[in-house]
């Protein structure tokens, strides 16, 4: 099967490139699949920093090894769709497959770029070949007041029209069961797949307990941030924590938000010398591992949400305790994913310490929400979210050849349930029928050594 993955990717700076890696890095595996990357042109981008604040040269670096990436599109343009549909039309995939969220192309001040660029997926469609959307967030669960958005009955008109566009594709696949319920109850969608986010880990690996509290209790923070994300309730909450545990330690990690720039480096000069507060900056992918396994606690200090997080699953896939603000997406998140997450009252400063303090002063609660995080984690690899996006592409594959031998419509999907989680990971109410998860991780490392035996085609 030939597949066309669309969207940002590495060494872009650029929102959901991380998880465009992990998808190609599984497609990758598969001896059965070629895959072809459209990626964005690798242009500056100054709202990813290092730890000094410095923006990272992205144009220098060198592309990821055993990757085929065609970086066909630039972000900010008007003429993207065309760039793709060239592109694709060279390649002729049996799939196209975007991953996107609404900025994926442009940015709010570029409304134009921007529905242009998710216009794409339509005349993907349109031009004959198979196109799927894993769209990460939907604007109408968005605080656009707490977002920063201006004009909002304007955009938001804007976005209902960019939602029917991207709706025109064969598929769509949401991440939260209150997008899959707002899209065909709004929308009448019936093209609507509820997926789950994934971990990232191909080998899960259970955490290990020497490596926190030792020598500090590390609190960590990590996003894209400036927008929803910030940090100004954390900061305020931290010198709290530190009354109650004098060896706690605060990290925060990542880069601005692309239409922040800056913003995290402003919050860090803010900040008393004397605070025990290390800002990283960006992270790259190989040093990920290592900053999670160390972290006692991560924080979720978001204003609003705007999809599944990202490090809430990351934090499942290293068995890291989660506090979070208290967010209906969220709500939602942990309740289906089965996630151990304490939650504070948005922009409270002294809840949000309470409950970092409530974990990091019992070892053995801290212990117990690792624990059921990873077996959460294990649950739900990026191995098995892949696969079944792969039998769902099988079988839209087998439809079409079906009605071009007989000249036969097939039955269109009517609203499919959740198309990947309940087929690998039950739902909260069976979980205790699940295996350990100790001898599960070990069942999915014995079968990822065996697919790295068989060797992938090459794409040259």
């Amino acid at each position: 099967m030939k597949i066309c993955l669309v969207g940002t990717f590495p060494p872009s700076g650029r929102q959901l490139n991380e998880y465009a890696f992990h998808i190609a890095r599984e497609l990758n595996r598969n001896p059965e699949i070629e895959l072809t990357i459209l990626a964005d042109e690798l242009t500056t981008c100054d709202f990813a920093t290092d730890s000094s604040g410095k923006p990272l040269n992205i144009a220098d670096q060198s592309e990821l090894e055993g990757y085929k990436v065609v970086r066909c599109w630039r972000f900010g343009n008007l003429d993207n769709p065309v760039r793709l549909l060239r592109a694709i039309r060279k390649i002729n995939p049996d799939v196209v497959w975007y991953n996107l969220v609404f900025s994926s192309f442009a940015t709010p001040d570029k409304p134009f770029a921007a529905f242009a660029g998710l216009s794409a997926p339509a005349l993907t469609r349109a031009a004959g070949f198979y196109t799927h959307i894993t769209l990460h967030h939907i604007l109408e669960h968005v605080d656009f007041a707490a977002a920063g958005v201006k004009r909002e009955r304007l955009f938001r008109v804007g976005t209902e029209l960019a939602t029917r566009a991207l709706l025109k594709a064969h598929s769509v696949s949401v991440l939260l069961p209150g997008y899959h319920h707002t899209l065909i109850s709004k929308y009448g969608a019936q093209n609507v797949l509820l997926g789950t986010h994934g971990t990232f880990a191909t080998a899960p690996t259970p955490p290990d307990f020497s490596k926190r509290g030792n020598p500090d209790k590390r609190i960590l923070a990590i996003g894209h941030w400036g927008t929803y994300k910030r940090l100004e309730t954390l900061m305020e909450a931290f010198p709290l924590v530190l009354e109650k545990i004098p060896d706690a330690r605060l990290v925060v990690a990542g880069a601005n938000h692309h239409t922040r720039a800056g913003y995290w480096e402003s919050i860090r000069e803010a900040q008393p010398k004397h605070l025990p507060i290390e800002f990283r900056g960006y992270v790259a992918e190989d040093d990920i591992p290592e900053l999670f396994q160390t972290t006692s606690v991560l924080v979720l200090p978001y204003d609003s949400a705007t999809g599944s997080s990202g490090p809430a699953h990351q934090a499942c896939e290293y068995g890291v305790p989660i506090v979070s603000a208290d967010l209906p997406d969220f709500r939602g998140m942990a309740s289906d994913e089965d996630m151990a997450i304490r939650f504070y009252q948005r922009g409270n400063a002294r809840d949000l310490a309470d409950q970092i303090i409530a974990i990091l002063e019992s070892p053995e609660l801290e212990r117990q929400m690792a624990e059921h995080n990873f077996a959460a984690g294990v649950e739900m690899t990026m191995t098995n979210v892949v696969n079944n996006y792969l039998r769902w592409f099988r079988l839209n594959n087998a439809k079409r050849a079906i009605r071009q031998q007989t000249g036969t419509e097939m039955p269109a999907v009517q609203s499919q349930p959740n198309f990947t989680h309940r087929l690998f990971a039950l739902p909260a109410r069976y979980r205790h029928a699940r295996p350990n998860w100790r001898l599960r991780a070990a069942l999915i490392n014995q079968t990822n050594e065996s697919l790295d035996k068989v060797q992938a085609p090459s794409h040259d």
